[in-house]
């Protein structure tokens, strides 16, 4: 069985998917790192969850994310790998967030004021989802005015993944007896 470590990170540099080598401080890496970060936040959240339709979405877009990962985790030149090999994000995987909004959305009364995450586990997993893909969101943005990230697409997909978890997490909080806003 071959070694979990290779070693070859140990100078601070990491592989990119289909070649290269790029900083671990990079903004790619920092993007799809944050990826990874709101993917485990969201497998805290399902643990968490007494809701199986929550659970049913979170286990959908957690694995759309693993695209979203590898688009960042590639360079621009060897996308037509991402094509061929594990597939790209689309404008269809960004209308199937906005169908999984409306269809919460449609469910519950949004507070108006600034919610304190913590109403209760599942939620608090959630918001943590929710700002760490938004942190995402930003390095991607970086990404994509220097000309290295190659598919519009996945600033859309971020931008509506994080509002999907804000929303799951208001619907998994819907229940409770009072709102933790900024109000009370």
């Amino acid at each position: 069985m071959p070694k979990l470590y290779t070693k070859s990170g140990d100078d601070g540099t990491t592989g990119l998917l289909f070649g290269g080598r790029i900083s671990k401080s990079d903004p790619r890496t920092e993007a799809y790192g944050m990826i990874d970060q709101a993917v485990s936040a969201m497998g805290l959240a399902r643990a968490f969850s007494n809701n199986d339709r929550v659970k049913e979405i979170l286990i959908k877009v957690q694995k759309d994310l693993f695209s979203v990962g590898s688009e960042l985790a590639t360079d621009v030149s060897n996308r037509h790998h991402l094509k061929t090999h594990i597939g790209v994000v689309t404008s269809e995987m960004v209308s199937n967030l906005e169908k999984f909004i409306d269809e919460i959305h449609g469910q519950i009364k949004l507070p108006t004021a600034f919610i304190i995450p913590g109403g209760s586990p599942a939620s608090a997993a959630l918001d943590l989802a929710r700002s760490t893909l938004r942190t995402s969101e930003r390095r991607a943005v970086t990404l994509d005015e220097v000309g290295k990230l190659g598919n519009p697409e996945v600033l859309r997909y971020l931008n509506r993944m994080s509002d999907l978890i804000f929303i799951l997490a208001r619907f998994e909080d819907k229940d409770m007896p009072y709102e933790l806003t900024k109000e009370n």
